[in-house]
C-alpha cells in the first residue's frame, strides 16, 4: 500500500500555479484537494479541506507567505507546509523555516526533486509506506471467463470490508459494457462512473462521495455508465485520476473489472495491491487461467499480485479435483469458496448482501475468511515463489497446447 497525501496549494501567480498543479497532478501518490490564488483565503481552505500538506509560492509576497506559514503552523500543526520559491537567498530560507516550513524547495525544479520532498513529508507523517492513516489498498477482481462469479465475490467482499470499524471502503464497477454491482447491491445511482470521469478536475473529496451510491453495508458504490457511448470517455488517464481520488478518500478500493481485460482493466490490474482471479474447476476456466497467468507473466511485477479464488467449489462430481488443479497450475489456491447456489440465487434476486441474508451460511464464513487474509487478520498462505516461477511456466505451457515445446 502508499500513502496518499492530500494537498493544498496558494499561488497568485497563475503562470507558476498551473505549472505546480500540472507537476503535482502527475505524481500517483498525492491528490490536490484545492487551490488558491490568494493568500488571504488559504488559511480558509486549510480549515475547510483539512490536507496533509500546505504547497505555498513565495515569490508574489513572501512578508505575507512567511506571515501565513506562522499563522497555519499555529492553527494546523497538523499541516506540514511546504514552500517554493525562485529565490535561494539563505535568508529568506532560514526565515521560512524558522516560521514553521517543513521544506523549501527552489524553482525551476524537477518532477523528481517535488516527489522527492513529499516522500520525505510521507515518511514524516506517516512514519512507513505501509502504516497510518491516508493509506488505501487496492483490490483487482477479474474471472477467468464470464460467469464465474467475480461480481458476487467483489460485492459480498465490499460490504463485508465496509461493515468493519475502522474501514472505509468503495466499489468500482469497471465492466463498463455489462456491470451489474448496482443490481447486486439493490441500489439506484444517481451518478456514474462517466458522471466522475467528465468532472474529476472540479471534485475534491466531499463531492466524490456526494457522487456515489453508499449502500447500507457502508459500502460506497461507483456503478458503470448507463449509456454505451459513454465508455468512450473513460480512459486509462482519466481513469488513473478517478482512482487517485478513490485512494485518497477510502481505506480500500474493489474494482471488479471487465471480462475483456483491456488496457482500461490491464492499468487498475498493474495499480493494485492484490488482484484476485476468480475461477472454477473445469476445464475451460483453467485452461484460461493458465492463458491469463502467462500473459501476466510479460507485465513486471504482476504475477506476483495475482491469487487464484476457486469459486463454486463442490459444484458437481464433474469438476476437476482440488489438488489436480494445483498441481497443473503450480500455485497454491488463494481462497476456496464453497458452491451454494440456492442461497446466492436468493442473495442476488433480492440485491441484499450475504452478511445480511445469509450471515452464518458457509459461503459467507468462506468469504469473511478471505477478507481476513487480505487484511492480514487471518492467516496466509504462501504462494509459489519466484525461485518457482520457471518450473510454473513450463507447468503451464504442458498445460496449453498451443504452446510448442523449443527446439533443441
Amino acid at each position: 500500500m502508499s500513502n496518499v497525501l492530500r494537498l493544498a496549494l496558494v499561488d497568485p501567480n497563475d503562470g507558476t500555479r498551473e505549472k505546480l498543479k500540472a507537476m503535482l497532478l502527475t505524481i500517483e501518490t498525492v491528490w490536490l484537494e484545492a487551490d488558491c490564488s490568494r493568500y488571504e483565503f488559504f488559511p480558509d481552505v486549510v480549515s475547510q479541506t483539512h490536507p496533509d500538506v500546505g504547497v505555498l509560492a513565495l515569490d508574489s509576497d513572501p512578508n505575507k507567505t512567511i506571515a501565513l506559514v506562522e499563522r497555519l503552523t499555529k492553527e494546523h500543526p497538523e499541516c506540514v507546509l511546504l514552500v517554493v520559491s525562485g529565490s535561494n537567498d539563505g535568508q529568506l530560507i532560514l526565515k521560512v523555516i524558522r516560521a514553521g516550513a517543513r521544506e523549501f524547495l527552489t524553482l525551476p525544479m524537477s518532477e523528481e526533486e517535488l516527489e522527492s520532498a513529499l516522500t520525505r513529508v510521507s515518511l514524516q507523517k506517516f512514519g512507513s509506506a505501509d502504516s497510518g492513516r491516508g493509506s488505501c489498498e487496492v483490490i483487482a477482481v477479474c474471472g477467468a471467463t464470464g460467469g464465474v462469479g467475480s461480481t458476487s465475490v467483489a460485492s459480498n467482499m465490499g460490504c463485508i470490508l465496509a461493515s468493519e470499524r475502522g474501514r472505509s471502503v468503495a466499489l468500482l464497477d469497471l465492466d463498463l459494457a455489462l456491470g451489474d454491482a448496482d443490481v447486486f447491491l439493490n441500489v439506484i445511482p444517481d451518478y456514474t462512473l462517466a458522471d466522475v470521469v467528465q468532472n474529476v478536475s472540479r471534485l475534491d473529496i466531499q463531492l466524490l462521495k456526494k457522487s456515489l451510491t453508499k449502500h447500507s453495508s457502508g459500502l460506497y458504490l461507483l456503478p458503470r455508465p448507463v449509456e454505451l457511448h459513454d465508455t468512450q470517455a473513460i480512459t486509462v488517464e482519466s481513469l488513473r485520476k478517478v482512482i487517485g481520488l478513490l485512494k485518497a478518500s477510502f481505506t480500500h478500493l474493489i474494482v471488479d473489472l471487465s471480462k475483456s481485460y483491456t488496457s482500461v482493466d490491464m492499468s487498475v490490474m498493474e495499480a493494485a495491491s492484490k488482484v484476485l482471479l476468480v475461477t472454477q474447476l473445469d476445464l475451460p476456466c483453467l485452461r484460461n487461467v493458465v492463458r491469463l497467468m502467462m500473459s501476466f507473466e510479460e507485465i513486471d511485477g504482476l504475477n506476483r499480485k495475482v491469487e487464484i479464488v476457486v469459486n463454486r467449489a463442490g459444484l458437481d462430481a464433474g469438476q476437476i479435483s482440488l489438488k489436480k488443479a494445483k498441481e497443473t497450475l503450480g500455485r497454491e489456491v488463494y481462497a476456496l469458496l464453497p458452491n451454494d447456489y440456492r442461497t446466492m440465487v436468493s442473495v442476488r434476486n433480492n440485491g441484499v448482501p450475504l452478511i445480511t441474508q445469509a450471515p452464518k451460511a458457509a459461503i459467507t464464513t468462506a468469504l469473511r475468511e478471505m477478507v481476513a487474509k487480505i487484511t492480514g487478520d487471518g492467516e496466509s498462505t504462501e504462494s509459489s515463489n519466484s525461485d518457482e516461477s520457471e518450473s510454473t511456466e513450463s507447468r503451464w505451457k504442458k498445460f496449453w497446447p498451443g504452446i510448442s515445446k523449443p527446439k533443441v
